[in-house]
């Protein structure tokens, strides 16, 4: 699930060399941190959040086919 989003948040920006995808676990739930550079912010969340709405509708799917409970994090850049 993380190369998932690792492969769409690539071809959505511009500099694929910024983009950083974390797994981490909290109990029973998986969650996906992404992280890209400020100017791609914009691609990656979409207008009105619709390209982040359809990645995390993704990554449901992606965990329900699995039996896991998965969640996407947009990170802001440092």
């Amino acid at each position: 699930m993380k190369e998932l989003i690792e492969y769409i948040a690539t071809s959505l920006v511009d500099d694929p060399g910024q983009v950083r995808v974390t797994q981490e676990r909290y109990g029973g739930q998986t969650v996906i941190k992404l992280r890209v550079a400020q100017e791609d912010m914009g691609r990656v969340i979409g207008r009105g959040g619709k390209v982040a709405n359809a990645m995390r509708t993704l990554l449901r799917v992606a965990g329900a086919q699995e039996g896991k409970r998965v969640s996407l994090d947009i990170d802001e850049p440092q």
